[in-house]
């Protein structure tokens, strides 16, 4: 899920027009230990919804949703026509000024790539009620190092203006390739110590499309600013959260799951 403070971006409206997310058990991974279950009845705040292909399994759930997004509202709100309690805005999440608080504030793939992540998280702290519940996925500083220093220097020289059709076939290309290694040498447990090791057992476990999509966020965002584990305990630190409540769980070697309700 991916968004842009301050600015309208159009690659992400072309991204979501392109590419949509159905994996429905890496939404699972991404928000542990919190569960699906628990949006039951809740009035949930969706920070940065992309194409809603979430919005859809959490107002299955929740008494309400409103899910904000400053690029792609048109593209959410089309895939969820006929569900009845979820409230699309355009809007920066970074800015909002929404005038009521959420017993869930949730942010998918979405910090990270907007101005000032730690804007971004204030303003989404000041939307969760006391008590209530805030789940951030984000990606990691550690091990990314060969996308931060490799990839990204790479992309804004090269690809970061390509059209969006020509943008899309390198990332084909590059999954096709991906895939050798990955069915080869990342099969092999005494290579455990090779990049994206952890990542790419997920690899093997979506669909051509699905991991598509993956390379091709990477190669089309405006930007990225990985977060750092000591930037993970400063945001989900006790003096914010229920020192108890807090949880910060590496996912796939690239990653943060981050969890913790807020200090009454």
């Amino acid at each position: 899920m991916t968004h842009q403070a301050d600015v309208n971006n159009n690659e992400w409206h072309q991204q979501w027009s392109m590419h949509q997310d159905d994996e429905k058990f890496l939404f699972h991974d991404w928000i542990k230990p919190v569960t699906i279950s628990e949006f039951k009845g809740k009035k949930v705040l969706e920070a940065g919804c992309g194409g809603g292909q979430h919005s859809k399994w959490m107002a299955e759930q929740a008494a309400s949703l409103t899910s904000v997004d400053l690029n792609t509202v048109d593209l959410a709100l089309e895939r969820n026509q006929g569900t009845d309690n979820i409230n699309f805005i355009k809007a920066d999440i970074a800015t909002m000024e929404l005038g009521e608080q959420f017993d869930i504030v949730i942010c998918i793939g979405v910090i990270h790539h907007t101005d000032d992540p730690d804007k971004t998280f204030h303003n989404l702290y000041k939307h969760l009620k006391p008590n209530g519940k805030m789940i951030i996925w984000t990606y990691s500083s550690e091990g990314n190092a060969l996308v931060r220093y490799g990839v990204e220097p790479f992309r804004k020289l090269f690809l970061r203006h390509l059209p969006i059709s020509i943008l899309n076939m390198v990332s084909k290309f590059i999954t096709t390739m991906v895939y050798i290694p990955v069915h080869t040498i990342y099969r092999l447990g005494f290579f455990s110590f090779l990049p994206y090791y952890d990542y790419f057992k997920n690899f093997r476990k979506l669909s051509f499309n699905r991991n598509n999509l993956n390379v091709f966020d990477k190669l089309n965002a405006p930007q990225t600013r990985f977060t750092t584990r000591q930037k993970c305990d400063e945001w989900f630190s006790p003096d914010l959260f229920n020192k108890e409540s807090i949880s910060i769980l590496p996912y796939a070697g690239v990653s943060y799951s981050l969890v913790g309700i807020k200090r009454s």
